[in-house]
């Protein structure tokens, strides 16, 4: 089975006096890299909620996000008139000896500075809260994992599509391959028949032709891309977390169908070897997305 790294996951639980929503963005990258925003109140469990999130995503760009509402009506914010007081002497002390105006809208300066307000709400975190974030986050890891499997599911049907597509033309590639070698070597006695000699060895010349035409040979290149278009879809079948495995699969079909298409020298052919090209892109844009 294949998962995706692309995922999202969402929960949302409450305690106490608190709801604690949790989401959780995948994309794709070579290794885990983890952004976490965490209210201040949850600051310091922020390395526990890393290695949580980690052990159960492995890879990705991650991106998460906790918030933290209160269910409960709280007291207005007030003004700390003492300290509000020390600020203003100050400036009107300040004012005098630089001889600077005064400012004409005290309060939006006052309310700027800091400790003028302040809130009788003192955010205390207990156990149980600690709990119910922990539950959130595997709620939202857990539905993220949900959303890569279904996403896997999509590659899967993508890429043995893209599979068939390449076996199907790697078919048709025997269809020309005797007209292949005939061509071939009625170019070779073509251009020699051009060429101005007293004499020349005619058996040596068919030893030759045939060595020439043994290195053109694709059998052993049409059995390796094969083999390699069976063992992705093996690969794809087993455990997950094989998106590396399946690009260095994906390279070797590459190495092979690039031969082919080098020892071709056959129009028909060449075709079959760019639409094969064209087939396997697709693959190795979309493998970048496997776990």
């Amino acid at each position: 089975m294949l998962l995706s790294m692309t995922g999202f996951g969402k929960s949302v639980v409450e305690a106490a006096n608190k709801k604690i929503t949790v989401e959780i963005k995948s994309l794709n990258s070579k290794q885990l890299d983890m952004s976490l925003r965490v209210p201040a109140i949850f600051r310091e469990k922020e390395l526990d909620l890393r290695n949580r999130i980690g052990r159960r995503l492995e890879r990705g760009k991650i991106e998460a996000t906790v918030y933290v509402e209160s269910t409960v009506s709280e007291s207005p914010t007030q003004f700390n008139i003492p300290v509000m007081a020390a600020y203003k002497a100050q400036i009107e002390e300040a004012s005098k000896a630089l001889s600077l105006p005064l400012p004409t809208d005290w309060y939006g300066l006052l309310t700027r500075l800091p400790e003028v307000l302040h809130n009788e709400n003192i955010q205390v975190v207990d156990d149980e809260e600690v709990n119910q974030l922990y539950m959130a986050v595997d709620e939202a890891v857990e539905a993220l994992m949900q959303f890569r499997a279904k996403e896997g599911q999509k590659l899967e049907a993508f890429f043995s599509s893209r599979i068939d597509k390449i076996r199907d033309r790697l078919d048709e590639v025997p269809q020309y391959e005797t007209e292949r070698v005939a061509k071939i070597r009625a170019r070779i006695e073509d251009n020699l028949s051009k060429v101005a000699v007293a004499d020349y060895d005619r058996g040596r010349l068919e030893q030759e032709m045939i060595f020439y035409i043994e290195k053109l040979d694709i059998n052993e290149e049409k059995q390796r891309l094969s083999q390699h278009l069976s063992y992705f879809i093996e690969t794809m079948n087993g455990n997950y977390g094989q998106g590396k495995k399946l690009g260095f699969i994906s390279q070797e079909m590459g190495r092979e169908i690039n031969t082919l298409g080098s020892k071709s020298n056959h129009v028909e052919m060449q075709k079959l070897v760019v639409r094969m090209k064209d087939e396997l892109e697709q693959i190795k844009e979309q493998v970048l997305n496997v776990m």
